[in-house]
């Protein structure tokens, strides 16, 4: 097996194909972050006598600037691993490698993946790549909406032209006409592909899991190959990350925070909910403070045990059960 480490930027991809791994030789290559750029990449892979079959890929998560080089790469053969940026952060300095450019990223990536052999990557499906797309539009129109009321609020409390007052109105409008637009799209597309149908409709059977955390666990569950709740909860930041030391450094837990933060956000306000309608996290909040927990840390614990409700629901294909013994 051959391991290559990509570097991915807007523009181009820095790779480092790795000969050796004692010595850390190896062949670099840039090329455009295109299709016709992977393209040349896969030709100057076979000119360095490697297998298309026998490549393993290591890159790391950069928003979307890796989408298409992965899919890429993975249609054409090639084993994919798209890896933490901490966590090969971490690896890099306990190398030694202080240095940082797009050159030596690579190198690491690959020295990450030919040592630690990281899992591949499973291409998510066209559907649920088209939701994930859908459900981050919706968040910038409702985020550009909230912005255009902040605006109004103001003009409202200040003497400001009505030409400007009615500009935010028309702009009001024409956003809330969007979103509306935008929500029926997205019930469209889960309500014709009956795999996502089936499985929203699995998660909102539980209390406290609406059409908005249904849709954007879905999401995240569809574009990800979890193998366990407890993987779901640590891509979301829900995991406690204790810091102590000896009797000097003793602080408190705390979410990890990692993952994306507007998931995070949704299931907050989703756990304040289910501390008062879910049987199963209602008591668990309650045992919690009973113990002397803090209200924030007992929602912690909320937000990570409806993650792994969610989870649970689909894997059983059974609906939620108010009187299930977890």
């Amino acid at each position: 097996m051959f391991f290559i480490g990509i570097d991915v930027s807007k523009a181009k991809l820095d790779c480092s194909l790795l000969l050796d791994v004692a010595s850390s030789k190896r062949r670099a290559k840039s090329v455009a972050n295109s299709k016709a750029g992977i393209a040349d990449l896969l030709v100057w892979c076979s000119k360095q006598q490697v297998i298309i079959h026998e490549l393993h890929a290591i890159m790391e998560g950069t928003g979307v600037y890796h989408e298409q080089a992965a899919l890429a790469l993975s249609d054409a053969g090639v084993t994919v691993s798209i890896v933490n940026p901490a966590q090969v952060k971490d690896f890099g300095r306990s190398l030694g490698v202080r240095t940082k450019t797009d050159g030596v990223d690579s190198l690491v990536l690959a020295r990450y993946g030919a040592l630690l052999n990281p899992r591949a990557w499973t291409p998510p499906s066209q559907e649920a790549r088209t939701l994930q797309a859908l459900l981050a539009r919706r968040e910038a129109i409702a985020k550009d909406l909230q912005r255009e009321h902040n605006r109004l609020e103001k003009a409202d409390a200040s003497d400001t032209s009505p030409l400007i007052r009615q500009s935010l109105v028309d702009s009001i409008a024409f956003l809330e006409k969007q979103l509306a637009k935008l929500q029926q799209e997205i019930d469209n597309h889960i309500n014709k592909h009956p795999g996502l149908k089936a499985d929203r409709d699995l998660l909102t059977s539980i209390p406290a899991v609406g059409p908005q955390v249904g849709n954007h666990l879905l999401a995240v569950i569809h574009n990800h190959n979890f193998q366990s709740a407890e993987q779901l909860a640590a891509y979301l930041g829900l995991v406690p990350v204790e810091r102590q030391s000896g009797t000097s450094v003793l602080g408190r837990p705390r979410l990890s925070k990692a993952g994306p933060a507007r998931i995070r956000a949704v299931l907050y306000m989703a756990a304040i909910v289910a501390t008062q309608h879910n049987p199963h996290i209602k008591a668990l909040y309650q045992r919690l403070q009973e113990r002397g927990k803090t209200k924030m840390s007992a929602l912690g614990a909320a937000m990570r045990k409806l993650v792994h409700l969610c989870f649970g629901v689909l894997k059983s294909r059974q609906p939620y059960q108010a009187n299930y013994a977890i």
